[in-house]
């Protein structure tokens, strides 16, 4: 006699979203380097960015991305509404103060993380290659704590 079918659930990836005021540069770089580090180390997570209030993505960011080969040309300036079900990420980063004292509340199972980066506009490309290196580590040392199946803390990711 054969034993009963059980029903065996696929994993399902992670859940990330990086969160600012515009969605225009800062969470939008952070996105791409979740991207790049996630594929890189074999994570399966789903990355998504969002802004308070949409813009439109700063052409510095995607040069400044561009330079180190992540590609933010196809990106859209999003709010959290724009993407989808905003209530059910795993891991939330914020990574501007605005956001992170207007970013709603979540459901106790979401990790909610801040580290701050300086506003990169007006200040010329070295700035932003400095905001883009320090959200490529951040977004690294994210990628490696949940690859080890870890929960992050905003301490873990903030410069050292």
């Amino acid at each position: 006699m054969n034993a009963p079918a059980t029903a065996v659930s696929e994993p399902r990836p992670l859940r990330l979203l990086v969160l600012c005021t515009h969605n225009s540069a800062r969470s939008q770089m952070g996105e791409g380097w979740l991207r790049h580090h996630a594929a890189r180390l074999g994570l399966d997570a789903e990355v998504w960015s969002a802004g308070t209030e949409a813009t439109r993505v700063k052409p510095d960011a995607i040069e400044a991305m561009a330079e180190v080969g992540i590609d933010l040309s196809g990106h859209a300036s999003k709010t959290l509404w724009d993407v989808p079900d905003p209530w059910a990420f795993d891991v939330v980063l914020t990574v501007c103060d605005d956001a992170h004292e207007t970013c709603p509340v979540y459901p106790a199972a979401t990790t909610r993380l801040h580290v701050s980066f300086p506003d990169p506009s007006g200040k010329g490309l070295d700035a932003w290659r400095r905001v883009r290196d320090a959200l490529g580590v951040t977004m690294r040392r994210l990628v490696e704590t949940l690859a080890r199946g870890e929960t992050p803390t905003s301490e873990g990711l903030g410069p050292r």
